[in-house]
């Protein structure tokens, strides 16, 4: 039971982190990919508790990679053509 409340908190710090970092796409992505993690410990925390099958814990994984990976890529195509992570220092009118 402790642990369940521990990756709660965890969950909660990264949606803090997620509301309150939002000037640079990277953190961003770090807080995101840090609530799926505690959400992951969610996930087989109850899976485990239950004595359920872990098939969709394979599932979540490879959803959140595919997440990960278009996280990346957006930050990627954002830095090659404006410079920086910053969401201030470009203008979504010339899009």
């Amino acid at each position: 039971m402790l642990s369940f409340f521990i990756s709660l908190f965890a969950f909660m710090s990264g949606v803090y982190v997620f509301s309150s970092k939002r000037k640079h796409l990277m953190l961003v992505l770090l807080s995101l990919e840090y609530i799926v993690i505690s959400l992951f410990l969610m996930i087989v925390l109850y899976l485990l508790c239950f004595n359920n099958e872990l098939y969709f814990v394979i599932i979540f994984m490879v959803m959140s990679v595919c997440e990960g990976v278009l996280g990346l890529s957006i930050l990627v195509s954002m830095i090659r053509s404006h410079g920086n992570d910053f969401f201030n220092s470009f203008s979504f009118s010339l899009c």
